[in-house]
């Protein structure tokens, strides 16, 4: 009796406060899905690196013809030079494979690389790409000890990382990510303040019934448990569809476009969004069950 009495009057407030109460919902929703794409968003930049820094190699350009580096002394790189370079670069402890390249095999690569530009490719010859070693580390993370080693030895014209191009990228994701999530904060406010709101206009309908309840001898938790709940079935409601913006995101955006357009990356898995899924929910329970409880404490009075 007790429990459906709770229903009925959780009920009775939601039909008389409908309007804030979708603007409740509303409102959650989209502070949650900014709060799960920031979370995404987050876990789509540890995926890609995880995927790219196991690749990203580190390229030793060797001297050429037209090189104007003081270590080049004017002169291409000459083959002692380049078997020392090899046999000092397979020694170094950092170092997990060595690949040679010459000015033929980067001329192909460059040819495929830019093939939708043969305006580019027909002004560029061999001759002009210099040879190189592609050095793939241990851990990408030691660059700066190889590049110390053999930037400006003899032969040597450029040390470049990889890694160092892929930054600028991550580091626009991060700035997306951290975007996302300010604006859910702000967007999380907002629906507190709903929230609140709701509760008290709830509230202050009910005045009568509550008073009477009171008097009758009813305890101030059975008092306040509708309106209670109330607030949470709200933030549950808005994480749910939340959730299913989540889900959208990731079915239509990440696996109908991006991962068809961009196959040469990795993207995030259905098991990532499905570990953000409970976060949802229980944010959005816990920020309206919170909302509804402070509210309560301070203006139901009767």
């Amino acid at each position: 009796m007790r429990a459906q009495f709770v229903f009925s009057e959780i009920g009775i407030g939601l039909r008389r406060n409908l309007t804030m109460t979708v603007a409740v919902v509303v409102t959650v929703a989209i502070s949650l899905a900014l709060f799960g794409s920031g979370l995404l968003i987050r876990k789509q930049v540890e995926t890609m690196k995880d995927f790219w820094y196991d690749k990203v190699e580190v390229s030793v350009y060797l001297c050429g013809r037209a090189s104007q580096e003081p270590s080049c002394a004017g002169a291409p790189v000459t083959q002692e030079q380049r078997d020392q370079l090899l046999a000092d670069l397979e020694a170094t402890p950092q170092v997990e494979q060595v690949f040679y390249e010459s000015q033929e095999e980067a001329f192909v690569h460059f040819r495929e690389q830019f093939q939708d530009s043969p305006d580019l490719v027909q002004n560029v010859t061999a001759e002009a790409l210099p040879e190189s070693f592609r050095v793939k580390l241990r851990d990408p993370t030691q660059f700066e000890i190889v590049a110390g080693a053999f930037q400006g030895r003899p032969g040597v014209e450029e040390v470049q990382d990889q890694k160092a191009l892929l930054e600028g990228f991550f580091n626009v994701l991060n700035k997306m990510q951290l975007l996302a999530l300010i604006i859910a904060g702000v967007q999380v406010v907002a629906a507190l303040l709903l929230i609140s709101n709701t509760i008290r206009v709830a509230a202050f309908s009910r005045r009568r019934e509550t008073g009477i309840m009171r008097l009758v001898g009813a305890s101030n938790l059975y008092i306040q448990l509708p309106f209670l709940l109330e607030g949470v079935l709200a933030g549950l409601v808005g994480a749910g569809f939340a959730a299913g913006a989540l889900v959208a995101l990731k079915k239509f955006l990440i696996d109908d476009q991006l991962k068809p357009t961009f196959a040469f990356t990795a993207f995030v898995g259905w098991d990532d969004v499905l570990a953000i899924l409970p976060w949802l929910f229980l944010t959005g329970a816990l920020l309206a069950g919170l909302s509804s409880f402070v509210t309560l404490r301070r203006h139901l009075r009767v």
